[in-house]
């Protein structure tokens, strides 16, 4: 099973690896930020300063449709903001 799912392609993720050599992963919920940083570096072969973590909540919402009320909510999912060392980089945009 693999911890790193995708990478996340933001306007804010693509700033942050210009200018703070972060990068932003979508990762497996029950992944620890040791298991992050163990994948990362066994596969882009760099060495990993720092891993922060987040859980995004879902979402819920209501729409009004023709057939009645309807609710629902969005998915949530974990991300984690990976700061490599200096000299370093991940080409994320190569195997899009």
């Amino acid at each position: 099973m693999s911890v790193i799912i995708k990478p996340l392609i933001t306007e804010k993720s693509t700033h942050l690896s210009e200018t703070a050599n972060t990068f932003v992963f979508l990762v497996d919920e029950k992944a620890n930020k040791v298991q992050i940083k163990n994948e990362v570096e066994s596969i882009y072969g760099v060495s990993v300063d720092q891993v922060r973590t987040m859980r995004v909540l879902p979402k819920f919402k209501t729409r009004y449709t023709k057939t009645g009320i309807v609710s629902g909510k969005t998915n949530s999912y974990k991300k984690a903001m990976i700061k490599v060392s200096e000299g370093d980089t991940i080409d994320i945009y190569n195997n899009l």
